[in-house]
């Protein structure tokens, strides 16, 4: 009960960012001057800023999202509740599979690259460049860290 209370408290400000449309929306266009970068969720490590393209990522239904994270940043490992399916748009993300961040089991890769994890899958990510991806799948969306202390939430 307490991670779905931290999970809605977090989407209630990230659901704050503007989308482009919802998922009624006959059709959604976003040039790259068009997207809206603002605050990413709480639940996420500091540092990050997030622009909802399409859906709402804390709603039942489709949904894209980008994040733009800062070189050196990083996400210790959790799961999600959905797919999660990732494209590369710039930069490299260093992903990493298991309940531990060993960086030296980490893959590099770059922009262009894909990768899909079913729910529940532990992985981490590091970032050694600024980079955006870009998260499509169905919503709703939400991050439980294996290790409760890492979770940024806890520390507020």
């Amino acid at each position: 009960m307490k991670i779905a209370s931290m999970l809605a408290v977090g989407w209630i400000g990230f659901c704050g960012i503007t989308s482009f449309a919802s998922a009624e929306d006959a059709h959604t266009i976003a040039a790259p001057d068009d997207v809206k970068w603002g605050p990413a969720p709480k639940v996420l490590p500091a540092g990050a800023e997030a622009a909802v393209l399409f859906g709402d990522p804390g709603k039942e239904g489709l949904f894209a999202l980008r994040l733009k994270v800062p070189s050196g940043y990083a996400v210790p490992p959790h799961t999600h509740p959905v797919d999660e399916v990732v494209t590369v748009v710039s930069g490299t993300i260093n992903l990493g599979m298991g309940e531990t961040a060993d960086r030296s089991a980490a893959k590099a890769l770059p922009a262009g690259s894909f990768f899909a994890l079913p729910p529940g899958t532990a992985h981490f990510a590091y970032f050694d460049e600024e980079t955006v991806i870009q998260i499509t799948t169905n919503g709703p969306w939400g991050i439980k860290y294996v290790n409760p202390a890492e979770d940024p939430q806890q520390s507020q």
